[in-house]
């Protein structure tokens, strides 16, 4: 950029613009996205971003936003697209009046993008380890090599527990697989070789989110590392689509539709949920 240390001030969040990155430093009051929060800062080599937009928010806002490239940032890989767009931690939201000075920082940042594509490996560090939260079903826990899982009895399956607890070195992991807590079956399921897929709540290699466990600002952080982990220790590996067996997909279907009929399932979530259990086949 034109000056090491030019910062660039919004509503959450301010980027400091150095010579080779971009320095996001996150706000801890009361009104930050508790994603934010429990990021702190994040720093964004330019090699890691694909493209910058700015464009006019709500409310006499501007946003600039900085599109990461794709495989660039193990976070990103984890939410899969899934954040809503006020946790988006690669926007930044500024009064309209600032619109002036957004664009001569968007135009220095892209003037110094010179990598497009998807990224052979994570470029932005994870969020740091040991790391744990609280699913529905169990206490899940990681310490940068091996994911714990230990079930409570309150919320786990009578499967899980005949499994027992469980630990899960990240050399025999494929990756990870997360579902938004605040999205129909939430959940955070590690993948493992070709083993199919059963209902998350009777595989013991998954913990189940519910209302007020799992929480994004603790389960994401906790995918993010442990998928880094995991492409660290297996760098070119390539995670298999697994399939599930069609009579566990009839069975998903007609509990969905069970949830349907009792009104727990809106005709939206039913349509689009059973096209993805279909999609599967």
């Amino acid at each position: 950029m034109s000056r090491m240390g030019d910062v660039l001030a919004g509503f959450h969040a301010a980027w400091e613009f150095e010579s080779d990155s971009v320095l996001i430093r996150y706000e801890r009051g009361m009104r930050t996205p508790k994603l934010f929060q429990a990021l702190g800062e994040r720093r964004i080599p330019f090699e890691a971003i694909e493209t910058v937009t700015l464009a006019p928010g709500r409310r006499g806002t501007v946003v600039l936003r900085a599109e990461p490239r794709p495989g660039a940032d193990p976070l990103m890989e984890a939410a899969a697209g899934q954040l809503k767009e006020g946790c988006e931690p690669y926007r930044l939201v500024l009064p309209a009046e600032r619109e002036t000075l957004a664009e001569y920082y968007a135009d220095e940042l892209r003037a110094r993008l010179k990598q497009t594509g998807p990224a052979e490996r994570f470029l932005v560090a994870a969020p740091e380890v040991p790391l744990r939260f609280k699913a529905y079903d169990g206490k899940a826990s990681f310490d940068g090599k091996t994911v714990f899982f230990r079930w409570f009895w309150t919320g786990a399956s009578s499967a899980k527990w005949k499994a027992g607890d469980q630990s899960f070195p990240v050399a025999d992991l494929n990756g990870v697989e997360w579902h938004s807590p605040e999205v129909f079956e939430g959940h955070l399921r590690l993948l493992r070789g070709a083993a199919p897929l059963v209902p998350v709540d009777q595989d013991p290699a998954a913990v189940v989110f519910g209302l007020g466990y799992g929480p994004v600002h603790e389960s994401l952080p906790f995918a993010a590392a442990v998928l880094s982990a995991v492409r660290s220790a297996r760098p070119t590996a390539v995670v298999p689509a697994a399939r599930r067996d069609p009579a566990d997909i009839a069975e998903r279907i007609r509990h969905l539709a069970e949830l349907h009929t009792a009104g727990l399932v809106t005709d939206e979530e039913f349509a689009v949920k059973k096209a993805e259990l279909l999609a599967e086949l």
